[in-house]
């Protein structure tokens, strides 16, 4: 798994503050992020999948992990969806370490249900937990940034936000999800517009692996088609190298970006562009309208598959 901590790595020194970090693809970015020298605030509630329930269990076994291999880490158990939990995750990094370089939004809850099924609480849940809990950590950083900046100290932050192909390319029984994740995107891409200017860089991944929240997918039968000992492109370590890489300071130059990432598969994905164009010099009657529209829907290209491809 890399090389072991005490060797320089490409994030050595940095502090780094991971939400939802006690499992999945969030515990394997703690681990590859101290395993590059980063000391690690491991954020988790520690919920079940649908978000209730708690246990400061998994982010205990997450810093022991990191502290067994010689690393520096500390547990938060903060709901990130709360604004005073979310100032106090990123005051634990500040207290403990004595700085903030990172902060990684990848707390997610699921209530996956058909439109037509879905309750208020099914819809309120989740877009609190993903898109509140993604602007809430990040208001909380930026105002330690920002207090740097004024004071004449130089930034060279890092936000990484979670969206998800269900998001960015639209999936079954996910509206609350979907919705939620794209939201994540273009809060990415307009932040880091905004915080350029205090030395920070926004970006965001869409990541595909098995993890709790996935496992009743297909994918739990496809990783299971994986032969024994064999390298599996399912798995959740595989979406930590970019996060670590984006995190450090080599990524300076990268910003409001949201990269696909599944096994070694990695790629930019490229947001809404206006597609095919009618023109008229005054205002449309909606009757005309029947000879345009069609033809135009007809000449743009699809929408992309959940592979975020169109073929």
């Amino acid at each position: 798994m890399g090389h072991s901590v005490g060797m320089t790595g490409i994030c050595e020194g940095r502090v780094v503050v991971v939400s939802g970090a006690g499992r999945g693809i969030g515990r394997e970015h703690a681990l590859e992020f101290a395993r590059q020298g980063a000391k690690v605030v491991v954020n988790d509630l520690g919920v079940d999948m649908d978000g209730s329930g708690r246990s400061s269990g998994p982010a205990g076994q997450v810093v022991e992990e990191i502290r067994a291999m010689g690393g520096e880490a500390v547990a938060n158990g903060d709901d990130v969806s709360d604004s005073e939990g979310a100032a106090r995750m990123v005051q634990t990094a500040i207290d403990t370490f004595g700085g903030l370089d990172v902060l990684v939004n990848n707390a997610g809850i699921l209530r996956d249900r058909m439109l037509v099924n879905m309750s208020l609480d099914e819809w309120d849940a989740v877009i609190r937990v993903h898109l509140r809990g993604t602007f809430a950590p990040t208001r909380a950083a930026m105002d330690y940034w920002r207090e740097r900046s004024k004071a004449g100290e130089t930034n060279d932050a890092r936000i990484i936000n979670t969206t998800s192909p269900s998001g960015i390319y639209g999936n079954v029984g996910q509206t609350n999800y979907g919705a939620a994740k794209a939201g994540i995107a273009a809060f990415t891409v307009i932040s880091a517009q905004e915080v350029a200017r205090y030395g920070v860089t926004v970006n965001a991944i869409a990541p595909g692996a098995l993890t709790r929240m996935t496992e009743n997918l297909n994918m739990g039968q496809r990783a299971a088609d994986v032969p024994e000992g064999q390298w599996s492109p399912y798995t959740p370590d595989n979406i930590a190298p970019i996060v670590v890489w984006l995190g450090s300071p080599e990524s300076k130059g990268v910003t409001g970006r949201v990269f696909n990432v599944m096994g070694g598969h990695l790629s930019v994905a490229e947001g809404w562009v206006e597609g095919p164009v009618a023109d008229k010099d005054g205002r449309w009657d909606p009757a005309e309208l029947t000879d345009v529209v069609p033809n135009l829907v007809a000449k743009a290209a699809p929408n992309a598959k959940m592979s975020g491809r169109r073929d």
